[in-house]
């Protein structure tokens, strides 16, 4: 309880930060549906100018968690076909960027600075640094986690930049191409947006994707536990 009282008291900001990342895409979401309904002609024929403003804005709202990464994506691939797919790579690079940002101002390394305090977690988070490339690419291959959570969370571990931005692209690939061509095949983005209607296959690639996150993640935490254990045992020894 002591432990959980401190992180509340010395990181609140940061925490509140974290949960709103998590319950504002939903409102987001049902608010982008609303604004289609209401503008159904909004996104249809654009001009290369409005095109990159339109990839601004859902960079930066995908950055602040106002809308869901997926809806965009179903969204550009209805309205844009494929020539908008390289728009939203690069707007998808523009969320990741803005929100890393963001978060390194918010939390000001408090969070770390407060880990330091328990050195077993201090030591396992420093250990999966090491594995910093794997551990982006598989916290954003996985369709199921938040990506601006996901984004907060890694900036906080202080994870560097660049590999950041190219581990966190190259994990979106595979389930951004697979909504994105949901996207260009629908008939109707409303329909779309209430159920994606993967179909079989679609499903099975989904749970693999969710799948190889999960016990991905799972192995880099336990090599990163025991090799803080085996590290802190050394230590110990030599100090004895």
């Amino acid at each position: 309880m002591k432990f959980l009282r401190e992180l509340f008291r010395k990181n609140f900001s940061t925490l509140l930060s974290m949960l709103l990342l998590v319950a504002v895409p939903i409102v987001g979401s049902s608010s982008l549906t609303f604004v289609l309904y209401q503008n159904q002609q909004f996104l249809e024929n654009l001009t290369t100018g409005q095109s990159l403003l339109y990839f601004v804005i859902v960079g930066v709202a995908m950055a602040f968690s106002l809308v869901n990464t997926t809806a965009v994506v179903l969204v550009t691939g209805f309205y844009l076909g494929w020539s908008g797919f390289p728009g939203m790579v690069v707007a998808y690079a523009l969320a990741a960027l803005t929100g890393y940002q963001i978060a390194t101002l918010l939390d000001h390394g408090k969070m770390l600075s407060f880990l330091s305090h328990f050195p077993k977690v201090d030591a396992v988070m420093k250990e999966l640094k090491t594995d910093s490339w794997q551990l982006i690419f598989l916290t954003r291959v996985s369709p199921v986690t938040p990506f601006a959570l996901m984004t907060f969370v890694l900036a906080i571990m202080k994870v560097r930049r660049w590999p950041f931005l190219l581990a966190s692209i190259a994990g979106m690939l595979p389930r951004s191409l697979f909504f994105y061509w949901l996207g260009t095949k629908a008939q109707d983005v409303f329909t779309l947006l209430k159920d994606p209607g993967t179909g079989t296959t679609g499903k099975l690639l989904l749970i693999a994707l969710v799948a190889a996150s999960f016990f991905g993640l799972y192995y880099l935490f336990n090599q990163a536990l025991k090799r803080a254990l085996s590290k802190g045992a050394a230590a110990s020894t030599n100090e004895a």
